[in-house]
């Protein structure tokens, strides 16, 4: 069996494999829940609200596999199981049917604005573990932050 070693120590792989656990799952349900609100949404501003739903969706997928591929270049397994993402997420979750565009804007705003507040406190801790993921969390920040700006406007 094969194993990726690491340059950073034990401890420093450990906590930096745990941020990125926790930015793949927020990553991967912000992708199901963006893509969830694409396919029921409903109301005058459709056609804008679900080719931004697209952006949304393109950014998280995008984001996940750089996090993911980032933790395993480090030693570390990541876990995108569906059960792991149901049991671990800290999203809040969109209702079921169909989703009126001003719901969806604040809800996707919200979602947006919780994994920011996140991010951000992830980006603190890695000062001290590993510059390279805070590079990548940084990026995705940047993005993410974009994206709550563009729903927020439509508030």
């Amino acid at each position: 069996m094969t194993t990726v070693k690491s340059s950073l120590s034990d401890e420093a792989r450990r906590t930096t494999g745990a941020i990125l656990q926790e930015t793949l799952i927020d990553l991967i349900d912000l992708h199901l829940s963006a893509k969830q609100a694409h396919w029921n949404l409903t109301g005058r501003s459709f056609r804008s609200v679900h080719l931004q739903l697209d952006e949304v969706v393109a950014l998280a997928r995008e984001y996940a596999d750089t996090v993911a591929e980032r933790a395993v270049a480090i030693g570390v397994n990541p876990d995108g199981r569906a059960r792991t993402v149901a049991e671990q997420t800290k999203l809040h979750q969109l209702e079921t049917g169909w989703l009126p565009d001003d719901k969806v804007i604040a809800a996707i705003t919200d979602m947006l604005g919780e994994m920011g507040k996140r991010f951000r406190e992830r980006i603190e801790k890695l000062d001290d573990t590993d510059l390279v993921t805070q590079d990548i969390l940084i990026a995705a920040a940047q993005d993410l932050d974009k994206q709550h700006w563009m729903f927020a406007v439509q508030r």
